[in-house]
């Protein structure tokens, strides 16, 4: 458990960790032990670390990768987001005093940030106040504790913006990929159905994609061609 020595008073980090499954866009949600609690995956930052790092560190082991997109969002200092009962029942279901980590009840500020990760590389790993850590669509998610939805609401907002430009950075697909499976991905993000034909005409005209051999499965005249993200140095 965080001990109050090693770390910043009052500021913590909440993640917004999204992934594609093929169909849908996917948030990593923790079930804290004994609870029915649902939030964000997060964490203190110590004393000696940048927050980035904190993030990093988090990301790491939660997910076991190393090699992800992760940008700041928001800061969130609301007083509604203090929840001091929620956090002593957590503590209580886990077999520890709340007294003895009477910080850990007081306000935080939240930094928010996003990831975009691989879906399939993931590992999702519980922390040790959780039970679970898994995915979630985007669009069904369960109740959220400490004003997590507003942070999640941000998050999509903010990968919303310049979408192109994050999607080229992220690893949210594979390496090379199907113009239907690009499209999923930017639906899935936007919430709403774009026309094929408009699609791809926009995306080949950005100079962001790189085309392929076709991908053989089926009917030759129906394979379709394989793109990836043009690295930019």
């Amino acid at each position: 458990m965080p001990n109050e020595t090693e770390y910043l008073k009052h500021i913590a980090y909440d993640s917004v960790i999204f992934g594609f499954s093929g169909t849908s866009l996917k948030i990593l949600i923790m079930e804290y032990h004994g609870t029915g609690i649902f939030a964000l995956p997060g964490g203190f930052v110590r004393i000696d670390e940048p927050i980035d790092a904190a993030v990093v560190r988090g990301l790491r082991e939660r997910t076991g990768l190393d090699d992800i997109y992760l940008e700041q969002c928001h800061t969130f200092g609301g007083l509604e987001r203090s929840q001091p009962e929620a956090m002593r029942q957590i503590l209580e279901a886990n077999d520890l005093d709340p007294q003895d980590y009477l910080w850990m009840l007081e306000r935080f500020i939240s930094v928010s940030y996003y990831a975009l990760i691989n879906y399939e590389e993931v590992n999702p790993t519980p922390d040790a106040l959780s039970d679970s850590i898994e995915w979630y669509d985007v669009d069904n998610l369960p109740p959220l504790a400490f004003m997590h939805e507003e942070i999640v609401e941000k998050a999509l907002l903010t990968l919303r913006e310049n979408l192109e430009k994050k999607l080229v950075s992220s690893k949210l697909l594979p390496r090379q990929f199907t113009m239907k499976e690009l499209q999923h991905v930017y639906e899935s993000i936007l919430g709403t159905e774009i026309r094929r034909t408009t699609f791809q005409r926009k995306m080949l005209s950005l100079g962001v994609l790189e085309r392929h051999e076709k991908r053989y499965s089926g009917k030759a005249h129906k394979a379709p061609y394989l793109y990836s993200f043009i690295e930019r140095e």
